[in-house]
C-alpha cells in the first residue's frame, strides 16, 4: 500500500448524488418525439459540448449504419460553437432524431442520464461526439443480443485515432476479454470502450434501483461504475470486430486526469464494499490490484505536476514491471509526459 503522506484524498471530496436534470426552463426540446411513431430497437444517445470540429464525421458513421431501426438522442450540453446548428441540420435528415439544448453546461454523467430518460428503445448505445463507427457495428451488436436474451452489455472492438492518424493494434488484440458473468474481470481489466457499449434497456433499468445510472459525483470514470454494476447482474458479450473507432486527442481526459482517475477509481470501490459488501468480500485480490492500479494513477499524476519525489514515494512499497517503469519515468522532465503518453497509446 502507497505511504498515507502522499494519497490523493479519496471518496470524502466525492459525494454520491443522484443530480436530477436542470429545471425546465434551462432545458429545450428542439425536436420533440411523435407520439405516432413506434419506439425503435436501438436509442442512440449523442452528448454533445463544443464538438463541432468532429461532430459532422461522427453524425455522418451513425447515418451509414447497416442497421436503421434506431433513434437519435442528442443532447446539446451549453455548446458555444457551432454544434447546435450542426446537430438542427442533422435532425432535417433524420425521422426519429430528437434534440435537446442545455443553457446552462452539466456534468457528462448527469447529461447522460437525462439523455436516458428520453431514450425508448429496447437498446441503448453511446455515440461519443468524437468517436466514429463502422457500418456494421449495430447490426451486429444487435444480432447477439437476440441470439442471447439474458446479456446485459456487449460491446466491440476499437481502435484508436490518435489525431490524424489511425493506430493499426486494436483494444483486443494483446488479449480479447471475457464473456459471461465478468464483473471481476471488467474491474481488473476495463476493455469496454464507452462508445463501443450496447446496452439491454431492462438491465440498465436493474442497476438504476441499486445505485443510479450514471453517478453526478464522477468525471472520468462514470461509465465503468455503471459497467461494473451492469456486469454483476448480467452476463456480457463482445464482438470481436473494431468496429469503434474512439478518438484521442491533446485535451483527452484519459491522458492527463491521472488524479481524477486515482481519486474515482477509489470512490467505485467504496461505493460498491457499500452496495455489495458480500459480493466484494470475495474479490479482496481484485481490490488490491485496483488499489494499486490507483496508486500508480496518482504517482503519474504527482510527476506531472513536478513532484517527482513524491511520486517515488508512492510507488516503492509496489513490485511489477509496470511500477518499475513508472518509476523511471519520475527522474524525467515533466515537460516528458505529454510525449510519453502519445508514446504508449501509439504502443498499446
Amino acid at each position: 500500500m502507497p505511504t498515507q503522506a502522499h494519497h490523493i484524498p479519496p471518496a470524502p471530496l466525492l459525494q454520491h448524488e443522484a443530480q436530477p436534470c436542470l429545471s425546465k426552463g434551462h432545458i429545450v426540446c428542439l425536436t420533440p418525439h411523435n407520439p405516432s411513431q413506434p419506439a425503435p430497437t436501438v436509442s442512440v444517445i449523442i452528448n454533445c459540448h463544443n464538438g463541432a470540429q468532429t461532430l459532422p464525421e461522427t453524425l455522418a458513421s451513425l447515418a451509414a449504419q447497416v442497421f436503421t431501426d434506431y433513434e437519435i438522442i442528442f443532447w446539446d450540453n451549453a455548446s458555444t460553437d457551432t454544434s447546435l446548428a450542426l446537430a438542427r441540420k442533422a435532425a432535417q435528415q433524420h425521422a426519429a432524431f430528437y434534440l435537446w439544448h442545455s443553457k446552462q453546461r452539466m456534468p457528462l454523467g448527469q447529461a447522460r442520464n437525462c439523455s436516458l430518460a428520453k431514450a425508448r428503445g429496447e437498446f441503448i448505445a453511446f455515440l461519443d461526439s468524437d468517436d466514429l463507427w463502422l457500418p456494421e457495428k449495430l447490426q451486429e451488436q444487435v444480432r447477439l443480443m437476440r441470439r442471447h436474451p439474458a446479456v446485459g452489455l456487449v460491446c466491440t472492438d476499437a481502435r484508436c485515432l490518435l489525431g490524424n492518424r489511425l493506430l493499426p493494434r486494436t483494444f483486443f488484440q494483446r488479449a480479447k476479454p471475457e464473456r459471461g458473468m465478468v464483473f471481476a474481470q471488467l474491474m481488473l481489466r476495463q476493455w469496454v470502450v464507452m462508445s463501443s457499449a450496447l446496452v439491454r434497456r431492462t438491465i440498465l433499468d436493474a442497476v438504476k434501483k441499486e445505485g443510479g445510472w450514471f453517478d453526478g459525483a464522477l468525471r472520468v470514470c462514470e461509465e465503468a461504475d455503471l459497467f461494473y454494476r451492469m456486469a454483476r447482474i448480467a452476463p456480457c458479450d463482445y464482438v470481436a470486430a473494431p468496429l469503434t473507432i474512439w478518438r484521442v486527442h491533446g485535451n483527452n481526459a484519459t491522458l492527463r486526469n491521472f488524479d481524477l482517475f486515482a481519486q474515482e477509481t477509489r470512490f467505485i470501490v467504496q461505493k460498491l464494499r457499500r452496495l455489495f459488501p458480500d459480493c466484494m468480500q470475495q474479490h479482496q485480490a481484485v481490490l488490491a490490484a485496483i488499489e494499486r492500479r490507483a496508486t500508480i494513477q496518482q504517482a503519474l499524476a504527482l510527476w506531472r505536476a513536478g513532484q517527482g519525489a513524491a511520486a517515488r514515494g508512492c510507488l516503492r512499497p509496489l513490485q511489477g514491471t509496470k511500477n518499475f517503469a513508472v518509476m523511471l519515468c519520475t527522474w524525467l522532465p515533466p515537460r516528458c509526459f505529454d510525449w510519453l503518453a502519445r508514446l504508449y497509446w501509439r504502443w498499446r
